[in-house]
């Protein structure tokens, strides 16, 4: 059994979590996009976990876990990573392996992210990471890979700083390559956790682009990032949050407005701990914006939504939640691609009556007070999408499963 996990915004949906509490019942876990610019929060037991390239479901002693085809590494990064869970007695040896087709990111790549990032006429936000580099190497078919460290005449290109990278990591690299479309069709038959990053909305064909990441976050990259085919995928979840965020640049029609709704998006951002796990940078919040989250639904397949910070509504007397645009006086429910349009779309609410009391005290979905389950009802209704998970709160036991996606 396949089962993939996508963030269906922009990312921070609390992905991270939904992994590890569904990597309890897998053998593999596979990340098949992104880099180090992820951050994926776990909290076990009270301790939490800031996860960027090993996959979240390393924090199981029993799982094996792999980054796939369509990541790009950050080598230093990603050892410092694997130490720190070392130091915090998560015995890792023996359990990661890294596609010997994923690709490298240099050191020199972090400040020509930045640089081209500043000289864009309308700057994307990048956090610098060098991953836009590396994956734009990649499509001039100058990147290096895994499996290139292996290759004296691609090596013999490098010189100065560069070879002095790749020369110090690369035997610790090569340890743990695998050949991942052989490996996925040898465990063919185990139950394989795809682990996404970022969020749909922030894919490169069917994102808000050009405000998006370089690599596929959409549900079909398990397939492409992990030498699997669209066939193989089993099940397809699609994580997000009761409201909206967005980090760096670009159009978020439900975005607060500082003036008017800068105390709601404080209080929105300080509750939710809205906060960049790789950056630190403060989030952009919003109302939920059930456009958007439809339009993820239908371009990934998606079988089933996971929602998410659903108890930082706990405090509030009413609740709202966007369920189409004004762009220019035209109502508008469909999710455009003109940039300009989603600048001037202006949500359209709807209102809900909060709950007022803790959600954290309920121990499973059919405790929720039924304002909840009101909200969450016509989250499905408006997206044609069972919502098959709830999640209340940072620890596994805060999560409610009403459909396991384990089961056919």
């Amino acid at each position: 059994m396949n089962v993939v996990v996508i963030g269906a915004q922009w990312g921070d949906e609390g992905k991270g979590k939904i992994v590890d509490y569904l990597a309890e019942d897998a053998k593999y876990v596979v990340r098949y996009a992104g880099g180090p610019n992820a951050g994926h929060t776990i909290v076990v037991d009270g301790k939490q976990y800031a996860l960027h390239q090993v996959p979240s479901g390393i924090l199981y002693a029993d799982k094996q876990v792999f980054l796939g085809s369509g990541m790009v590494i950050d080598a230093e990064a990603f050892f410092n990573e694997l130490q720190m869970l070392k130091d915090n007695g998560i015995n890792w040896e023996g359990r990661v392996f890294i596609s010997d087709r994923a690709h490298l990111i240099l050191p020199r790549y972090r400040q020509m992210d930045k640089d081209r990032d500043a000289a864009r006429k309308r700057p994307i936000g990048t956090t610098g990471r060098g991953m836009g580099i590396a994956y734009a190497e990649k499509a001039h078919r100058d990147g290096v890979r895994l499996a290139d460290l292996d290759w004296p005449e691609k090596m013999a290109e490098f010189d100065g700083e560069d070879k002095e990278y790749l020369d110090k990591y690369r035997d610790r690299l090569l340890s743990m390559r695998v050949n991942m479309a052989q490996k996925m069709f040898e465990v063919k038959g185990s139950n394989i956790l795809f682990e996404g990053a970022q969020g749909a909305m922030l894919d490169l064909d069917s994102g808000t682009y050009p405000y998006v990441s370089s690599g596929a976050s959409c549900a079909a990259g398990a397939a492409t990032g992990c030498g699997i085919g669209p066939h193989d995928l089993d099940k397809i979840v699609g994580v997000f949050k009761a409201y909206q965020t967005r980090v760096g640049n670009g159009p978020m029609p439900t975005e607060f407005n500082n003036e008017s709704e800068g105390e709601l998006c404080q209080y929105v951002r300080d509750t939710g701990r809205e906060y960049g796990v790789t950056t630190g940078r403060a989030r952009r919040c919003g109302y939920l914006d059930l456009v958007a989250l439809r339009y993820a639904c239908r371009v990934n397949s998606l079988d089933g939504l996971v929602l998410t910070h659903l108890d930082i509504y706990d405090a509030m007397d009413q609740i709202e939640a966007c369920v189409a645009y004004d762009i220019n006086g035209k109502i508008v429910t469909d999710f455009p691609a003109n940039v300009k349009d989603m600048e001037n779309a202006k949500p359209v609410l709807e209102k809900f009556e909060g709950w007022k009391t803790p959600l954290k005290n309920c121990r499973s979905y059919d405790k929720l007070p039924k304002q909840a389950k009101d909200y969450i009802s016509y989250i499905e209704d408006y997206c044609g999408t069972p919502v098959t998970i709830v999640s209340v709160g940072y620890e596994r036991e805060e999560t409610f499963v009403r459909q396991n996606p384990w089961k056919k």
